[in-house]
This record gives C-alpha cells, structure tokens and sequence, in this order.
C-alpha cells in the first residue's frame, strides 16, 4: 500500500489530468470560469477512486480525532458526492474498521413513493456524520444535504470535501457553525496559466 502523502499526490496529478479544463465556461450560478473542474472524471475511474477513497479516509479519521467526534456515517447530495461517499466507505472496511463507515445519498428532492426519503441508503436518526462533495464552489449542493441530515435528526460532525474552488462556498457552511476540510483546493489544481485559446 502506498504512503499517505504519497497517495494524496498521486491523487492531485490525476484529478489535474483528468478533471481540469481550461477554456470559456459558464457556471451554474450564471458567472464565467476560465478553467472547469469535472471531477466525476477522478472519482468514477477505479484507480481514482481508490485514491479518493484512502485520502478522504485518512482525512475524516484525522478529524474525527482532533475533533473528539465519533463518525457513523458519510454521505452527501447526489450525483458528486455519492463516488466519494462509497470510495470512502470502502476504504474503511478495506482497513478494517469494525463498524466501518456506513455510506448514505441525499436525493435532491423527497422520493414520491415507497417510503418517501430524501436521505438513501445507511443513515439512521441520531447518527453523527460527515457530509461529503466533490467540489464546494457556492456551497449550494453541500448546504442542502446538511439541512436534509439535520431535518431527519442526524448531526454533522464537519464537512470534507475533495476540492473547494475559493469561491465563497466554504465560507457559507462555515458561517453556519459546520467546519469545512477540503483535501485540495483551487490554487493547488490550477496552478498553470490557462493555454492560450
């Protein structure tokens, strides 16, 4: 198995090679980037989610411990979180942690039958968790899967995210009292001058 840092670089040469796009995009707040982070590229290859799965792992129990909080589960809304949500819940049980981290999906808006959740999968009422995002920009997405945790009786221990792209976001939950742990940030991913077009 590879050493930590090791991993974590590895995991930051892939997610530059596959998941940065330099280029003219318009945002979904409606503002322009010169660069796109797609990282639904890293976390769905098998190799990049392995890489996810050891350095979020290691971050949250890092955490976890300075924090003095006990986590039951990860998760957070649906499509960008669930590979790292799942990528880390398999870490846990490939280190063996007995329980391992449990895995759970925000669905962005309540199933309509059935049992009607907004929340899928291994969360129970009462269960300390960590809410995870692929990347954190505005910080909409991430805010709407701790309201839907908190309104079915869950508690956020923090929030960890694979990226945040400075942009405010962090700032947000963090002024909701939820203390955000991104394992890279903008600067460290874009960290060339975007290719003459």
């Amino acid at each position: 198995m590879a050493a930590p840092e090791s991993t974590k670089a590895e995991l930051l040469s892939l997610l530059r090679e596959r998941s940065v796009f330099y280029g003219d995009f318009k945002l979904s707040s409606g503002g322009r980037s010169r660069y796109y982070v797609d990282c639904r590229l890293t976390t769905l290859d098998p190799r990049g989610a392995w890489l996810v799965g050891q350095v979020m792992h290691r971050l949250i129990r890092e955490q976890e411990a300075a924090r003095g909080v006990r986590v039951a589960a990860v998760g957070g809304l649906t499509l960008g979180a669930d590979p790292v949500a799942l990528a880390t819940g398999i870490a846990s049980y490939l280190h063996h942690e007995a329980p391992p981290l449990q895995v759970f999906s925000v669905r962005k808006a309540p199933k309509e039958h059935g049992q009607t959740r907004r929340i899928e999968g291994n969360f129970h009422q009462g269960d300390s968790v960590v809410v995870v995002d692929d990347v954190v920009t505005r910080g909409d997405s991430t805010l709407s899967a701790i309201q839907a945790v908190e309104n079915e009786g869950g508690r956020v221990a923090f929030v960890a995210v694979l990226v945040d792209r400075q942009e405010g976001g962090r700032e947000r939950i963090e002024q909701l009292g939820h203390a955000v742990c991104p394992v890279f940030r903008r600067d460290e991913l874009v960290n060339r001058p975007a290719p003459a077009a």
